[in-house]
């Protein structure tokens, strides 16, 4: 009995220094600015959607046979389609990168996972709800500091939107 006592007064004094070592990198995390997790974001959607353009540039006449054959996407005439795909997978990539309209470009890229997903890859949901959630956190904060929207909003909106409440994670707002 005295020896699980004892055990059980170890693992008490513990706590409290878990407790606060939990807290002390909970804390740390948090404190990483935001700039430093959009610019992987954007650059990791833009790398998805840049490397499929450039597969479909490699072969233009597969691309056609795919988009004819295999995507059956609705209303758009195949090559209609597959020029679309490709102009939007050679733009936003490009707009990403330098962070650009990053909210208009997330907007556009969300409704080609939507239609890829949906009439074109199915079965790949796994991947595309990756790229939807990077997508989706590029629409609801920016692009961070690290971008072109924000030398923007700087210049234009200097007073309509204080640098502190722009870059402040939803956790720490009021």
């Amino acid at each position: 009995m005295r020896n699980t006592t004892t055990k059980t007064r170890i693992a008490t004094s513990r706590r409290p220094e878990a407790a606060a070592l939990i807290r002390n990198v909970l804390q740390w995390l948090e404190a990483v600015p935001y700039a430093l997790l959009a610019l992987p974001l954007r650059l990791g959607v833009a790398t998805v959607f840049w490397n499929s353009a450039m597969a479909k540039l490699a072969n233009w006449d597969t691309t056609l046979y795919m988009f004819a054959e295999e995507y059956k996407v609705p209303i758009l005439p195949p090559e209609v389609a597959a020029n679309l795909a490709l102009a939007i997978e050679l733009t936003t990539p490009v707009l990403l990168v330098l962070g650009f309209g990053t909210r208009l470009t997330a907007v556009a890229l969300l409704g080609m996972t939507a239609v890829i997903q949906t009439f074109v890859y199915p079965g790949a949901w796994p991947t595309h709800i990756q790229w939807v959630a990077m997508l989706l956190v590029l629409l609801a904060r920016g692009a961070g500091t690290i971008s072109v929207d924000h030398l923007l909003r700087r210049r234009f909106f200097r007073t309509t939107l204080p640098e502190s409440e722009a870059q402040t994670s939803p956790s720490r707002r009021g």
